[in-house]
């Protein structure tokens, strides 16, 4: 395969940052796009220029860390992907392929496509956890939960935070993100008691950071690649409105 690529270049947040073509030649189609900009970062290496910037670690769909706009989609073309999964066989020879990184407000660039999501860390240690006395583990079975509520909860742990839904979101919100961290715990019995202090915290904290505010578009839902669904934004709503609720007694 011959490819175009136009890659977004930005030494760093205070640089004004551009598109720069590079050409590539004989891409194998079984590769996936990251080991793509691989090679041409080695390429780009060979000729004495600083190679792209880009976030990378397990490459296996996990981690969340492979953000990147790739012809206007956050993480590709394909559903339920993320970039080091998704492969070269998807695009068409002689193709021209625009990759970007996620923008966002809240999102700083730091260099090339590589930006700052510190602020999910953020939001996620202001309320997304369940305090719990230290000591020996619970046995399995301590605690019944049903099957309903138990596919629920994993469903929305099933996030791994990458950010597509903010990119693709005409806001920049970050309610899906939240949403399915508010319910993958509030869902739970152990999880449970806190879930109203919960969401208050990390909704303050969120729009603390910058994000903006959700209008239902499902842009965040279809970008997702764990497929992380709108009805986690309803339930946080639903319980958002209760914490506010309790706290006014």
């Amino acid at each position: 395969m011959n490819l175009t690529l136009k890659v977004w270049r930005q030494k760093s947040d205070k640089d004004k940052g551009r598109f720069v073509e590079y050409k590539l030649n004989d891409v194998s189609p079984d590769v996936s796009f990251l080991e793509m900009l691989d090679v041409l970062n080695q390429d780009i290496i060979h000729q004495g220029h600083d190679p792209i910037a880009f976030d990378h670690d397990c490459r296996e769909g996990i981690c969340g860390s492979c953000s990147m706009v790739i012809n206007g989609s956050a993480h590709g073309p394909d559903k339920a992907t993320t970039t080091c999964q998704l492969h070269m066989r998807r695009f068409k020879d002689g193709e021209v392929i625009h990759v970007e990184p996620f923008r966002a407000k809240a999102f700083p660039i730091h260099k090339d496509l590589m930006v700052d999501r510190s602020a999910f860390d953020r939001i996620q240690q202001a309320g997304g956890y369940v305090s719990v006395n230290t000591g020996n583990a619970p046995d399995a079975n301590a605690i019944p939960v049903s099957k309903e509520y138990s596919d629920m909860a994993f469903d929305a742990a099933a996030c791994i935070g990458c950010g597509a839904c903010v990119a693709s979101c005409k806001n920049a919100s970050a309610m899906l993100f939240v949403s399915a961290k508010v319910s993958h715990l509030s869902l739970l019995p152990q999880g449970a008691p806190e879930k109203h202090e919960r969401v208050l915290k990390m909704v303050a904290q969120m729009d603390k950071e910058g994000f903006g505010n959700c209008t239902v578009t499902g842009a965040c839902e279809a970008a997702c690649p764990k497929e992380i669904t709108l009805e986690n934004i309803a339930r946080m709503n639903r319980e958002f409105l209760g914490g506010f609720a309790v706290k006014r007694k």
